[in-house]
């Protein structure tokens, strides 16, 4: 089957989305199947994005084409991407198409030309139409919607949702497409190198002869910041051997947690590092006691699923959206108010053995439901059903239109 994922940028700071299109070309690429990835080109993040390629292992089996770094007037008309999807899809075009975004320029005029090329298309949403990212900005959002997102959306041979939340939450808008609920996975290969135990802690004398909480995300509103350094003050008092690491780019919350931190009398347990990627994400991982992410919304977190990988129980909000790690005992799903998370802490550090045993199964679940072979396949099955849908009589004669 040949394939092209598009995304806008591989940049890891724009978090998941640059991971899950990586991941899932790989994985259908290491099935045998001829991959390409179409995405703009971020000059001042080559470094960390060669790095994460060869660490996938993608950059012998991903065929990439790199778009020049967008301006002003690209970022909105997307005319270069136009031109370019124009002349492959006219060439050599793919079976199938995979987008990776909503609310993206590139997306939107690559799925015209490929309904212009009668190409079917899956569009990813990673929680985009969820209903609190939707109350986010939602002006602008329903003028979108309105302008070209909606046809766009209404044209996909499928909307493909993390889980079963999504599916519900982007109920009330009433697209046309059928959806597919296909998660996330992690890489068997990546498991099998992570760096031994201790790694980040020796980098770090600070968390010398100390556990510690680990926060991996952007620092942004919609991650929870505030509400994680509440919880966070709530517990220490009761453990002073624990501490908590924040590592992410800031979203533009940083500051308000660094003053959260500092009222409560905090910033000599509370250690910031910036953004980590590739061997220090996995080292940071491996070392943590447990993971927290008390988000308002997530689609299907990579950085949860990552977490369980490495055994590292995830303590997360009820917005997450991922009641498997409850279910099967890897971690615990809390509502949304530091007092949830301060009480999880302190449950689980003050009883002995929980921690083990919910690493123990963390780790299992994730090997078991959520690598990126399994996520694949089920993709690839997805792409199959389409494209046998197509060859039936009732599939001819789809809308084709230019102009979104």
């Amino acid at each position: 089957m040949r394939i092209l994922h598009v995304i806008h940028g591989l940049n890891p700071a724009y978090g998941g989305p640059p991971r899950i299109a990586l991941n899932l070309a790989a994985a259908q690429a290491g099935s045998g199947n001829e991959v390409h990835l179409l995405c703009y080109e971020n000059p001042s993040a080559s470094s960390q994005i060669e790095a994460i390629i060869r660490r996938i292992g993608c950059h012998d089996r991903v065929t990439f084409h790199w778009l020049p770094p967008p301006g002003a007037v690209e970022r909105y008309f997307a005319r270069e991407a136009r031109q370019w999807a124009r002349r492959f899809l006219g060439t050599a075009p793919p079976d199938i198409l995979h987008l990776h975004s909503v609310w993206d320029s590139l997306v939107r005029v690559v799925a015209a030309e490929a309904a212009r090329a009668d190409v079917p298309y899956v569009i990813l949403l990673n929680g985009m139409l969820d209903p609190w990212s939707l109350a986010q900005k939602p002006l602008k959002k329903r003028l979108a919607l309105l302008a070209a997102y909606r046809r766009m959306l209404d044209g996909a041979a499928a909307l493909h949702c993390g889980n079963e939340d999504e599916v519900r939450g982007i109920a009330p808008l009433k697209l046309k497409p059928p959806t597919a609920v296909i998660p996330n996975g992690v890489g068997p290969h990546e498991i099998a190198m992570l760096p031994p135990r201790g790694t980040f802690v020796s980098a770090h004398p600070r968390l010398a002869g100390r556990r510690y909480i680990l926060f991996l995300s952007r620092l942004h509103y919609k991650k929870g910041v505030d509400v994680l350094a509440e919880a966070f003050a709530g517990f220490a008092p009761h453990h002073s051997d624990v501490d908590l690491v924040v590592a992410g780019p800031d979203g533009g919350a940083q500051h308000d947690f660094e003053q959260a931190v500092a009222r409560a009398g905090l910033q000599q347990r509370v250690h910031i590092t910036g953004p980590l990627y590739a061997e220090q994400k996995w080292a940071v991982l491996v070392d943590a006691a447990c993971f927290c992410l008390p988000s308002h919304q997530e689609g299907f977190s990579m950085a949860i699923t990552e977490a369980l990988a490495c055994g590292c129980p995830p303590i997360i909000s009820e917005g997450c959206h991922f009641p498997e790690v409850a279910a099967s005992g890897a971690g615990l799903v809390v509502p949304m108010e530091a007092g949830a998370f301060t009480q999880a802490f302190l449950q689980i550090f003050g009883e002995p053995g929980r921690l083990a045993e919910m690493s123990r199964r963390a780790r299992e679940l994730a090997l078991a439901r959520y690598t990126w072979p399994l996520i694949a396949q089920q993709t690839l099955d997805l792409y199959s059903s389409i494209l046998a849908g197509r060859r039936q009589p009732a599939a001819a004669g789809r809308c084709a239109c230019t102009s979104w």
